[in-house]
């Protein structure tokens, strides 16, 4: 059931990650490199506010309030042009509640003002998010959305912290890759051979050390989606980095305090990632009824929706702000910085109109 205020702090006598998957390790084997992501994020994101200068790593949001504002304009035009009707505001994984701070307000000039809903599981985070949107409605997944009305939803740097399996190729076959320990010591292994049926035919006989990944969770939420929208009406805005898959390669990543480090030390202390392969996503939506639009790349989403134009304008009203302002414009629309690299995907139910700056 969907909560109505801040889950409780995580407690400081909660036992050392790393020592619960050493010993799970030791007890039971090697375990999925999924299985190993997905315990380390939880942790990881239950336990902190990982955002800012002091934290990790910054998204978009947080770089500028344009993001938000234009992603807000985006959902009032849709809204708008479908009839205006009753909506609910989605966010998945939130982070402070900036994006959604900074959405709801440009949302309400254009005379939309939804409930609002977080998916979010980190109580850390539900306590930021509760200063930043205080209506907020929270639950621990999708399942739970309200299904009275359309739902206008937004996917923000989401899907990259879910959980990849990854296959390795090894001698003439594709093995599982699973994560073994010595101590503490976590390091990637071969498991088992898995049938060939598994893996793309375009890329079943590729070379020794070729590695693949898959995120069975990200899917998963992609259907529900669409099947939501599909039978409710509304829209989904995924926005994260990534790539049009299937393809080879690894993209596992940890980011700790602004930079790469190796993603099998220190689990739970540090923040996994993994690219989107957007094509899967765009195709098993499409399968579940969704309409689909995209994927571009950010830099050209946020210029058709005009970032220039409010640039210039918060820095007419705020010359002090400028060169700040103008330095974001950047980091979220160059190529070399996250214009590229970075993808917007939009997801619509039957029936609504095309949406801007996807078509």
């Amino acid at each position: 059931m969907p909560d109505t205020a801040p889950a409780p702090e995580p407690t400081a006598t909660d036992p050392l990650l790393p020592e619960r998957l050493a010993r799970a390790i030791t007890l039971g084997g090697p375990i999925p490199v999924a299985q190993f992501m997905a315990a380390a994020n939880a942790h990881y994101y239950g336990t902190r506010d990982p955002l800012g200068v002091a934290g990790d790593f910054i998204t978009a949001p947080e770089i500028s309030q344009v993001f938000g504002e234009l992603i807000g304009l985006w959902l009032a035009d849709l809204w708008d042009r479908a009839g205006r009707p009753k909506a609910h505001y989605v966010e998945l994984g939130p982070g402070r509640g900036t994006l959604a701070k900074d959405a709801l307000r440009a949302m309400a000039k254009a005379g939309l003002g939804p409930d609002v809903h977080f998916v979010e599981t980190s109580s850390a985070l539900r306590t930021a998010q509760a200063k930043a949107v205080p209506n907020a409605i929270w639950h621990e997944n999708v399942t739970t959305l309200p299904d009275d009305a359309p739902l206008l939803i937004v996917a923000n740097e989401f899907f990259d912290a879910l959980p990849v399996y990854q296959l390795v190729r090894r001698a003439g076959a594709w093995h599982e890759r699973l994560v073994a320990c010595q101590d503490t010591i976590f390091l990637p292994i071969a498991g088992k051979p898995v049938p060939d049926e598994i893996v793309p035919a375009a890329l079943r006989d590729a070379p020794a050390g070729s590695i693949i990944e898959s995120s069975p969770a990200s899917v998963a939420i992609v259907r529900a989606l669409a099947k939501r929208l599909a039978a409710q009406g509304g829209a989904a805005l995924i926005v994260d980095y990534g790539y049009e898959g299937p393809a080879l390669g690894e993209t596992l990543q940890a980011i700790k305090a602004h930079g790469f480090a190796n993603p099998f030390d220190a689990p739970g202390d540090q923040d996994l990632t993994a690219h989107v392969d957007f094509a899967t996503l765009a195709g098993m939506a499409e399968m579940s009824g969704a309409q689909v639009y995209g994927p571009v790349a950010q830099g050209d989403f946020l210029g058709l929706l005009g970032i220039a134009e409010r640039t210039t304008a918060l820095a007419r009203a705020h010359p002090d702000r400028g060169p700040d302002l103008a330095e974001a414009h950047r980091r979220l629309t160059h190529p070399t910085e996250m214009g590229a690299l970075f993808k917007a995907l939009a997801l619509l139910g039957t029936g609504w109109p095309q949406p801007a700056a996807l078509g």
